[in-house]
């Protein structure tokens, strides 16, 4: 079993914000994070599988290049977290942005890539770091 990481870099804003809790609520819990604020985020997306034999391969990065691009950069990058359409009704903290982001490329590397995602992993500052595995 081989593991491989694609790097994609997306800048966006977002607002954390619960909207079932009041200003004040929101203010205690968020501080500054409830303004609307952005970030240059760094996204590693690892697969894992076996090697082909006829190409040397898991898989195309290619192919997995596009796949994020089309179904995650193309939608993240200089938007509104919390308005793209895979993040609405969800409060837009960078745990479900990973786990939404798990989501919607699991169907599309199981189906199209041929091997397995392991890992999302979004780094919103250099300190802080995010890693989301799937459901176990």
């Amino acid at each position: 079993m081989v593991h491989i990481t694609r790097r994609e870099r997306f800048s966006s804003a977002h607002k954390l914000e619960n909207k079932n809790l009041t200003f004040k609520e929101n203010c205690d819990t968020f501080g500054a994070c409830y303004n609307v604020h952005g970030h240059n985020y760094e996204l590693f997306v690892t697969v894992k599988g076996e090697v082909n034999n006829k190409t040397g391969f898991v898989t195309n990065l290619k192919d997995l290049k596009k796949i994020l691009n089309t179904y995650i950069i193309s939608k993240l990058d200089h938007q509104v977290i919390n308005e793209v359409s895979f993040m609405k009704n969800k409060i837009a903290s960078t745990e479900n942005v990973c786990i939404a982001i798990w989501d919607e490329l699991y169907e599309q590397v199981k189906n199209k890539l041929n091997c397995e995602l392991f890992c999302v992993k979004v780094l919103e500052t250099e300190n802080n770091i995010f890693e989301y595995f799937g459901e176990k």
